[in-house]
């Protein structure tokens, strides 16, 4: 029997509008269903690029807007590699893992435009 693929789930909304609190809630339900879960949210502010968006959207920082877009894209594909893999190669989503992503792409663009 092939093994399932996992669920991404994104929750997207504006900010201040209670993405983490519902992604929380969403990925201890799962939990407490016996899914494995993990909430994942962006930008991830604890790497390098993560700091110098944040200092961005805190308005500490000038930055144009096209090379705001490359560091969200670049903060995503740090989650991907840091986060995303096991260690045998296999991606989560492919494991039956749900994932709860708090912000994604098109988020990130009206924050870059």
């Amino acid at each position: 029997m092939a093994s399932r693929r996992g669920a991404l789930i994104v929750l997207e909304g504006v900010d201040r509008a209670g993405k983490t609190t519902q992604g929380l809630r969403l990925v201890t339900a799962l939990c407490d269903s016996g899914h494995q879960a993990e909430m994942l949210r962006f930008p991830e502010r604890s790497t390098e690029i993560g700091r110098l968006l944040n200092s961005y959207l805190e308005k500490k920082t000038e930055l144009e807007d096209h090379a705001v877009h490359l560091l969200f894209s670049a903060n995503r594909w740090e989650q991907v590699y840091n986060c995303w893999m096991l260690p045998r190669g296999e991606s989560l989503v492919s494991s039956a893992m749900r994932l709860g992503l708090s912000r994604s792409r098109f988020c990130c663009v009206s924050s870059s435009s």
